[in-house]
């Protein structure tokens, strides 16, 4: 299923790096950007969540949190948030059941082959939890930019 602009974005409860559990309920009254990434310390990963981290005080500035999601354990989150510095919070959902609720786990081709996997997805959730953007099938190159101008 995928996620529809203007309508309720799927709520959920996964834990962070540190093994602390973290709901998108908890960031009511904000917005929120959520970046699906394929695994941690990969080179566009690890590409895309520096570019992030760079521009955190342009969110801060604009009062958005950021949240990166990755079917990688906590203790992977937690190596590729230190060795990085990543400033925000990295949640693990090794079920896929976020991925899947919000429509970014699915078949695609890598190195000419069809998988099942990770969609680079990054959605802007509004400050009333409905989603205010999805910006599909990410190319790294220019992403964090072009999230920073649609806030």
């Amino acid at each position: 299923m995928a996620l529809t602009e203007g309508k309720k974005a799927p709520d959920f409860e996964l834990l962070d790096e540190e093994g602390n559990a973290v709901k998108l309920s908890d960031f009511k009254g904000r917005r929120v950007v959520v970046f699906f990434y394929p695994k941690a310390m990969t080179s566009g990963c690890t590409r895309e969540a520096c570019d992030f981290r760079d521009e955190i005080a342009m969110f801060r500035k604009k009062k958005v949190a950021v949240l990166g999601i990755s079917k990688d354990k906590p203790e992977s989150q937690k190596k590729f948030k230190a060795k990085y510095q990543l400033p925000f919070p990295l949640l693990s959902d090794s079920d896929l059941e976020v991925q899947k609720a919000w429509g970014v786990w699915g078949e695609k081709t890598m190195y000419g082959k069809k998988v099942f996997g990770t969609i680079r997805t990054t959605v802007v959730v509004a400050p009333d939890g409905t989603v205010e953007k999805v910006f599909p099938k990410v190319k790294v190159d220019r992403h964090v930019a072009a999230v920073l101008e649609a806030l």
